[in-house]
C-alpha cells in the first residue's frame, strides 16, 4: 500500500471534517469540524475553517480529532522487559527491581528502555508523559536516561528517583543536581521522584527541601499497600512539605484523613489502575478522588506488567469504578440503575487531569487557540469498529486502540502518520532493546532469568462439591 504524502517542515496542517473533542472547560464536541495548527499551535477550530494558502489538508471524516493524551506516571526504564513480569505480584516486583536485579542495569539500559518507552507513547496517541525514572543508582545513570528522552519525539518530564539509595543521600549529590538541570533546559520538564514511608523522624525532609530549593514538584507513591499509606502522608502533612501540585501516584489504601490533607493543600492524583487492580496497593480510588475533590490523572506504571496506552487505562478505570459501585449496591441486596462515572470524565483525566497535575493546562491538553499543537486523530478507514460513531466520548474509552491512532502531531510535527510512526529508526531502537535485554539475561543467567518471569504459583484449594452426578443426570 503506497504511503500517504505528508506535509512540509513547518507547513500549516488542518484535519478537516472529523468529530472534534475539544476538551475545554465547556468540553465542547463539535460533530463535524476542523482544527488548524500552524507554528506549532492550535490556531483555530471550527466548522469550515479558512485556512492559510498551502494548508496541508488531512481527511478526518469518519474519524476523532482529540488532545494529546498526557501519562502522568511511567517506569520509563523498565521497558525493554516488556511483560516479563506479567504474573508478578508487586512483593515480587519490589525483590526484583528493589533488592536484587535492579542494580544490574547499565545507564545504557536505561536510556534503551527509555528511547522504546517514548516511541511507545507517541505511537499510542500519549503526546506528554512523564518518566518516572527510579532506576537512576548514579548520576551516569540519570544523564543516560535525559539523553534518551531528548532524542526521542514528545514531550517528556524527568522525574529524577534512585530507589538504591536513600532520597535524604542522592538529593545531596551535586552531580545529580547538575543531571537535572541539564533535564531543566532539554526536556519539558522535571518532578523529583521519592517515596515516604511513614519514619516517624521523617528523614525525607532534605529530598523536600532540595526539591523546594530547585524549584521542583515532588511525585510520590502514596497509598501502596505494605509500603506508603495514612502515616506517610500526617507526616508531610505534620512537616509542612505537602505542596500544590504535588503528585499523589497510585492514592489507593488510604484513610479519608489522608485524602482531606491532599485536597487541602492542592495535591493532585495518578491513576495507574491496572497496576492497582493487578498489585494490590488498593482498590483504585477513582470513587475517592471524587468524593474528596481531588483532581485525578492517569497513567500506565510500567509495561514490564500492564499495557502501554491510555486506551487500556481509561477503559480499566471506568471498569473498576463500576464494578465497585455495583459490588457495594449488592451487599445490601440493592441495584445500581445510573452509574456514576460517565466516559467523558476519563476521556477527561487522560487529557485535562494529566495537562493539570503537571501544572500546564495553559498550554496542553486541550484543542484550544494559542496551546501546543498536540493533536491524535483517531481514525481507521480499513476497521469495522469505527463505524459508526454515535457517542465519541464512549467510542474513545470502549471501542478504539492504538492501532486506530492515524496521525500524531507534537507541536504541530507529525510524530505518527497514515498509521505509522515517523522520522524513527525503529531497527536501531531494537539493536538497543536486543543488547539491554541480552546483557541482562547473560548478567542473570538463564536460570534466574527464567525463574523470575515464572514465579512459583500458590496451591489453590478446591472445595468438595456436594452436587455430585452420575452419567445420565441421576443423582449419586
Amino acid at each position: 500500500m503506497p504511503e500517504s504524502p505528508m506535509p512540509a517542515t513547518g507547513q500549516p496542517i488542518v484535519l478537516r471534517n472529523g468529530i472534534v473533542l475539544v476538551m475545554d472547560d465547556a468540553h465542547t464536541v463539535h460533530p463535524r469540524a476542523d482544527v488548524l495548527v500552524r507554528d506549532g499551535v492550535i490556531a483555530a477550530v471550527g466548522p469550515d475553517l479558512e485556512v492559510p494558502p498551502g494548508t496541508f489538508e488531512v481527511d478526518a471524516s469518519g474519524g476523532i480529532v482529540m488532545p494529546g493524551m498526557i501519562d502522568t506516571h511511567r517506569h520509563m526504564w523498565q521497558t525493554a522487559m516488556r511483560a516479563y513480569g506479567a504474573d508478578w505480584t508487586l512483593t515480587q516486583y519490589f525483590v526484583w527491581y528493589y533488592l536484587e536485579h535492579g542494580k544490574t542495569f547499565r545507564p545504557q539500559d536505561i536510556a534503551a528502555g527509555n528511547l522504546l518507552s517514548a516511541l511507545d507513547a507517541v505511537e499510542s496517541g500519549v503526546t506528554t508523559g512523564v518518566d518516572w525514572s527510579h532506576g537512576l543508582r548514579t548520576p551516569e545513570h540519570g544523564a543516560a536516561a535525559v539523553d534518551a528522552l531528548a532524542g526521542a519525539p514528545g514531550r517528556f518530564v524527568f522525574a529524577y528517583g534512585n530507589i538504591h539509595q536513600a532520597p535524604w543521600e542522592w538529593t545531596q549529590d551535586p552531580a545529580v543536581a547538575r543531571v537535572i538541570e541539564d533535564a531543566r533546559s532539554r526536556l519539558y520538564g522535571v518532578q523529583l521522584a521519592f517515596d515516604v514511608p511513614g519514619d516517624a523522624s521523617f528523614p525525607e525532609a532534605p529530598a523536600f527541601r532540595f526539591a523546594k530549593d530547585m524549584g521542583l514538584k515532588v511525585t510520590t507513591h502514596a497509598g501502596v499497600w505494605g509500603a506508603t499509606g495514612d502515616d506517610g502522608v500526617r507526616l508531610m502533612y505534620e512537616n509542612g512539605v505537602m505542596e500544590e501540585g504535588h503528585v499523589y501516584v497510585h492514592a489507593a489504601t488510604l484513610s479519608d484523613d489522608s485524602y482531606q490533607r491532599i485536597a487541602a493543600t492542592g495535591g493532585v492524583a495518578s491513576l495507574s489502575t491496572e497496576s492497582e487492580q493487578t498489585c494490590g496497593q488498593g482498590y483504585p480510588p477513582a470513587a475517592k478522588l471524587r468524593a474528596h475533590g481531588i483532581p485525578a490523572s492517569l497513567s500506565v506504571d510500567t509495561s514490564v506488567w500492564f499495557s502501554a496506552d491510555m486506551f487500556s487505562a481509561m477503559r480499566t478505570t471506568i471498569g473498576a469504578d463500576r464494578s465497585l459501585e455495583h459490588y457495594i449496591a449488592h451487599q445490601s441486596d440493592e441495584t445500581v440503575t445510573h452509574v456514576t462515572l460517565r466516559v467523558e470524565e476519563v476521556v477527561d483525566w487522560a487529557t485535562r487531569g494529566g495537562a493539570k497535575a503537571l501544572g500546564r493546562w495553559h498550554e496542553i491538553g486541550s484543542l484550544e487557540p494559542g496551546k501546543h499543537g498536540d493533536v491524535v486523530l483517531i481514525r481507521n478507514e480499513h476497521s469495522p469498529t469505527m463505524f459508526p460513531i454515535v457517542n465519541p466520548y464512549g467510542h474513545v474509552v470502549y471501542q478504539a486502540s492504538r492501532g486506530d491512532v492515524q496521525v500524531v502531531l507534537v507541536g504541530g510535527v507529525p510524530v505518527k502518520w497514515d498509521g505509522r510512526l515517523c522520522g524513527v529508526d525503529l531497527s536501531a531502537a531494537r539493536a538497543q532493546v536486543d543488547d539491554t535485554v541480552g546483557y541482562l539475561r547473560s548478567s542473570l543467567g538463564d536460570e534466574v532469568w527464567r525463574a523470575g518471569m515464572n514465579p512459583e504459583i500458590p496451591e489453590v484449594e478446591i472445595l468438595t462439591n456436594p452436587y455430585q452426578y452420575r452419567k445420565g443426570g441421576v443423582p449419586a
